[in-house]
C-alpha cells in the first residue's frame, strides 16, 4: 500500500492539516509503507536533519525492516527524562527557535511572505559559506529567536550563490513551498513533546543496526550546547556505529555542500555491510 502522504494522481506529497498527523510513528509508518509499495523487505535508511531523526527512529523501532542507518547532521538522541520543550533555552528577550515554531501560524506567516527568499536565505545561512559569530556561545545565539522578532535574521544570500547551490535548485524548492506552504514541515516541531510521550515504551532502547554519522564542523546543529558530549558518547546509544565523520568547512547542508565526500562515505559504509 502506498505511503499515506503520496497522492497517486499527482505523485506529489500531500500535507495533512492536523498537527497530530505528524508524529514519529506516522513518519516511520510512511517509510514502512514505502518499502511495502516497492515490495522490498529491508533497506538501509538515510536521512538529513528531521529526516535523520526519522531514520534513527525507524532503525530503532523496526530493525527488521531497516538493516542499517545513515544520519546526516542530526545524531541519534536518546529519550530524555522530561519533555523536550521544557528544557529548551528561553530568556526574557529570546527563545530557542523550536519554541518559536510551536504556535501555529506565526512561523508560517514569516516564511510564506516570500518563499523564494526564505529558501534562498535559509540554504545560504545554514551553510559553511555563511559567516559565523565567534565564541563558545555561538551555537546558542544562532539558535535563538528574539521575542517579537523572526527566525530569518542571518545574512542574506549573496547575488552570486556558492557553487553547490544553483538558482534552479532554489526555484524548485520555492515552487514546492509555494504549493504546500510551510505548515507540514513546521508540524514536526509541534509534535516534539507528543513524540516524547509516545516513545515512553522505548526509553533506554539503543539503535541496534550498523550506523554511519556524517556532519559538517560548521553545522550549527553541532554547535548546540551539549552536542559535543552527545557525540563523544555516541556509541553508548548506537553501539554498532561504524564511523563518525566531520567534514571540515562544511555547514548544515552536508550532501549539497560536500556531495562527493558524502557519497563516497555512504558507498564505503554500504559496501561494509553484509550482503
Amino acid at each position: 500500500m502506498p505511503s499515506r502522504r503520496t497522492c497517486a494522481a499527482t505523485a506529489k506529497s500531500d500535507r495533512p492539516e492536523a498537527i497530530d498527523h505528524y508524529t514519529i510513528f506516522h513518519y516511520v509508518g510512511d517509510m514502512i509503507g514505502l518499502l511495502d509499495a516497492l515490495e522490498t523487505s529491508t533497506a538501509v535508511i538515510a536521512g538529513h536533519d528531521v529526516g535523520a531523526n526519522v531514520a534513527w527512529q525507524a532503525a530503532l523501532l523496526r530493525p527488521d525492516r531497516f538493516r542499517a542507518v545513515i544520519g546526516l547532521s542530526v545524531p541519534f538522541r536518546p529519550r530524555g527524562p522530561v519533555p523536550p520543550t521544557s528544557v529548551m533555552p528561553r530568556t526574557a528577550d529570546a527563545q530557542f527557535y523550536q519554541l518559536y515554531f510551536q504556535e501555529p501560524g506565526i512561523a508560517e506567516a514569516e516564511f510564506e511572505r516570500d518563499p523564494r527568499a526564505t529558501v534562498r536565505n535559509m540554504l545560504y545561512g545554514g551553510s559553511g559559506d555563511a559567516p559565523r559569530g565567534g565564541g563558545a556561545d555561538a551555537g546558542t545565539n544562532a539558535s535563538m529567536v528574539p521575542r517579537g522578532g523572526g527566525f530569518l535574521r542571518g545574512p542574506a544570500a549573496p547575488a552570486t550563490l556558492p557553487a553547490w547551490l544553483s538558482e534552479r535548485d532554489v526555484d524548485f524548492y520555492a515552487a514546492e513551498f509555494q504549493r504546500t506552504g510551510f505548515r507540514g514541515a513546521l508540524n514536526w516541531y509541534r509534535n516534539l513533546d507528543r513524540n516524547w510521550e509516545l516513545s515512553a515504551p522505548f526509553a533506554g532502547a539503543r539503535v541496534p543496526v550498523p550506523a554511519l554519522y556524517i556532519a559538517g564542523d560548521r553545522d550549527m546543529v553541532v554547535a548546540v550546547p551539549g552536542m559535543d558530549q552527545l557525540l563523544a558518547n555516541f556509541k553508548n546509544f548506537v553501539p554498532a556505529l561504524r564511523d563518525k565523520r566531520m567534514l571540515p568547512g562544511c555547514g548544515h547542508w552536508t550532501q549539497q555542500e560536500r556531495p562527493d565526500e558524502v557519497s563516497a562515505a555512504m558507498i564505503d559504509f554500504l559496501r561494509s555491510l553484509p550482503s
